[in-house]
């Protein structure tokens, strides 16, 4: 095997900058390598990503390995000090070609730039949207890092401090990939209702996305990636009643259901303002599709605290969950409360995502009888609306919209037939 190859952990803002190290890489002449973007965010999303290295030094012998992300950026000298590993890379120096050279380049590259520092628009600029061409969908990064620190979180540490990108660099970015025909866009950040406080009048989220759909009428659906609940803006909040074309889909940063763990997170909001905020979104788009994040096994949560969390998915009406297990980080303050057995903190999870299957299964059933429009990812398969995974009876081509009716579910996708 040969050629350039990316193995990308974590967010969706990991699976864009991929995208754009993919470009980075080329301009800097770079045609046979494994990239490998790492994830900060659990102990086991860093050894998912060891163990891809050395998988990759045993499939390729020959090729340069090249570690970045976020992991890498927080700390750095374990990678280095792996024989498969030729360069390590920081979350900045990741997005710059001059990086890319591997004979002249240093073993270890991070922050020799800022740290993702005031501004990354700058590295983030000028992929074109034919680095997506051929895609159904397609992430743009339009804000990174963040202000907050959730005592659970390392990432404030690998991304820097939150800053944006401005309308106009991302109107042009979206306007390339409707070109290069992408049907939908996924805008993503660390923290993404943040958005704009960095920028000459401080627009917000809900200004970005009105702004963009009018800049860029040619896009089909537009798409958000994971939102605070206390910082959802009243603009975006009219939007997702009556813009059809941003999709009837809202993924939440919940992460528990008990006040006194979501204090002990040092998270912005409490139980009866996620249940609010869920009735109200319910309220302006009814049959709305509604995600959350959700941590299990945090330290001090008793089987009651978590008991709370675990009806958080029907007092909110979830549907999709992202579930993890507690992970320690260091130098992050929960690292330093007293903390559950790991087999708990498993045992938990997997408790929360058997809830969340159920949860998913009674909103396909609610589903059936009705026409969705499918944007095809594969033949055969793709996403509706409410980004249920769905299977075509008839294939279609990738990048498409198709109308079908929903007719069957097997508690994980649907069952649809051209309308």
């Amino acid at each position: 095997m040969s050629g350039l190859e990316i193995i990308t952990f974590g967010c969706r803002l990991n699976a864009y900058e991929s995208e754009v190290i993919r470009a980075r890489a080329r301009e800097a002449g770079l045609v046979d390598a494994v990239i490998v973007n790492t994830c900060a965010v659990t102990a086991e999303a860093e050894r998912q990503a060891r163990q891809a290295i050395r998988k990759a030094r045993r499939r390729r012998p020959e090729a340069p390995i090249i570690v970045t992300g976020c992991s890498a950026q927080i700390d750095p000298r374990p990678y280095a000090q792996m024989a498969e590993v030729d360069q390590v890379l920081g979350n900045a120096e990741k997005l710059e070609s001059r990086f890319y050279d591997i004979g002249t380049a240093e073993r270890i590259a991070v922050g020799e730039t800022e740290a993702l520092g005031e501004s990354a628009s700058h590295l983030l600029s000028g992929v074109g949207g034919d680095t997506f061409a051929g895609r159904a969908r397609a992430f743009v990064e339009v804000q990174q890092g963040c202000d907050h620190r959730c005592t659970f979180c390392v990432i404030p540490m690998g991304r820097g401090p939150s800053r944006s990108t401005p309308l106009g660099r991302v109107a042009q970015e979206v306007r390339e990939l409707v070109e290069h025909g992408v049907k939908e866009v996924v805008l993503s950040g660390v923290d993404l209702t943040d958005y704009g406080k960095d920028l000459p009048g401080r627009p917000t989220l809900g200004q970005l996305v009105r702004r963009l759909l009018a800049a860029v009428p040619e896009l089909k659906r537009l798409r958000l990636s994971s939102l605070d609940p206390a910082e959802i803006d009243e603009e975006l909040l009219r939007l997702i009643a009556e813009e059809p074309r941003l999709m009837p889909h809202v993924h939440l940063s919940l992460q528990a259901g008990n006040d006194l763990t979501l204090k002990r997170m040092r998270r912005r909001h409490g139980r009866a303002q996620a249940i609010a905020l869920t009735e109200r979104l319910d309220r302006l788009r009814p049959g709305l599709a509604l995600g959350a994040d959700l941590i299990a096994g945090f330290p001090t949560e008793t089987e009651a605290m978590f008991a709370d969390t675990l009806s958080l998915v029907e007092a909110c009406g979830l549907a999709f969950l992202h579930v993890f297990p507690y992970s320690p980080r260091a130098g992050t303050a929960a690292a330093r409360m007293p903390q559950l057995p790991s087999a708990e903190r498993r045992a938990r999870a997997a408790r929360l995502r058997r809830e969340g299957e159920a949860a998913l299964g009674r909103f396909l059933a609610r589903q059936l009888g009705r026409t969705a429009e499918v944007l095809v990812e594969t033949p055969g398969r793709g996403r509706s609306e409410h980004y249920a995974s769905v299977r075509l009876e008839r294939a279609a081509a990738p990048g498409s919209i198709v109308r079908a009716a929903l007719v069957a579910h097997d508690g994980a996708e649907l069952l649809a037939r051209a309308a």
